[in-house]
């Protein structure tokens, strides 16, 4: 549990220009860091980490990223592990990776990346040449060899680039693989990944108002013994917009959700299939709000449909 001497030393530590309101220290102070169990090996993750596509990739695509040594160090010294990226996102992976060996974290985070050598729309086959070697800078970039783990990116060619990556697993170079998809009009050809190829992990999208993934695909993770990276928990900021000028309801403190990103972030962890959830953001005092959501409790059934209804009463954004 992280103590209140330890939260003021972390704000400390990204500026007291981000020092949160005290609703953060009691999320922190409302008992453990959550975390869920990999399926397939019981090995244990925090449930709330870090993404690098959005805003964490446009800052790492500028000529100063001081931001985001603060956002990984935050991370970090609050309990967090998982770091999801991807070559596709820009120079997050290059730069995050740089960040984490200069810092000292590289050892500190379950870094999660991706493969995919194809350009959108292509169908493949993909070159294998092409994938080793995307696969041999993402080692580089991430300063770590085994990698802890690979996806393909967005289910391209499965055929082609997963035996690859499933060959550098039982070399001992990839700890995990898995696979990838946030568009529900392939969700059937995830479902049949799932069932068709050893995945370790899959990477898909969840939130209070998109539920989808809910009704087939997370249930299929569990029953399978998949482990779930899930996307996208803020719907690319369309929740932030639909809750612009209301306050976080009253009853949210029940399951200790002190802001509109806990809630949202609560709600996407509290599906048992869902192992870590991965919102991506640049600013140290955000990174620090969503690491709360790993404290305290997680909204039980009756909780859960309460958010929902919330949300569902709002105007679309």
């Amino acid at each position: 549990m992280l103590t209140r001497r330890e939260y003021l030393k972390a704000t400390a530590m990204i500026g007291t220009a981000c020092a949160l309101p005290a609703g953060l220290l009691r999320a922190f102070e409302a008992g453990d860091l959550i975390t869920r169990a990999i399926p397939k090996t019981g090995e244990a993750l925090p449930i709330v980490g870090l993404g690098s596509s959005a805003t964490f990739r446009t800052v790492a695509q500028s000529e100063d990223v001081t931001a985001l040594t603060a956002v990984m160090k935050t991370l970090v010294q609050n309990g967090g592990t998982v770091f999801d990226t991807a070559p596709a996102y820009g120079a997050s992976e290059e730069v995050s990776g740089q960040i984490a060996h200069d810092e000292g974290l590289t050892g500190k985070v379950f870094w999660a990346t991706k493969v995919n050598v194809l350009r959108r729309g292509d169908s493949g086959p993909a070159d294998p040449d092409a994938v080793r070697a995307q696969l041999e800078r993402s080692f580089s970039h991430a300063h770590k060899d085994p990698i802890d783990l690979v996806q393909v990116h967005n289910l391209a060619d499965l055929p082609t680039q997963f035996p690859i990556i499933r060959e550098l697993k039982e070399e001992g170079r990839i700890r995990y693989v898995g696979t990838t998809s946030t568009r529900i009009s392939r969700y059937p050809d995830l479902e049949k990944a799932m069932r068709d190829y050893p995945l370790d992990f899959i990477g898909v999208d969840y939130a209070v108002d998109n539920r989808e993934s809910a009704k087939r695909i997370l249930p299929l993770a569990q029953d399978l013994g998949i482990a779930t990276l899930i996307y996208v928990p803020f719907g690319r900021s369309r929740l932030f917009a639909r809750t612009r000028g209301m306050e976080v309801p009253e009853w949210a403190q029940e399951f200790g959700a002190n802001s509109w990103a806990q809630f949202f972030i609560k709600y996407a962890a509290a599906h048992p299939a869902s192992t870590c959830v991965t919102p991506a953001t640049s600013k140290a005092q955000n990174m620090l709000d969503n690491i709360g959501a790993a404290y305290g409790e997680l909204p039980d059934a009756a909780a859960l449909r309460r958010m929902e209804d919330l949300i569902d009463g709002l105007p679309a954004a």
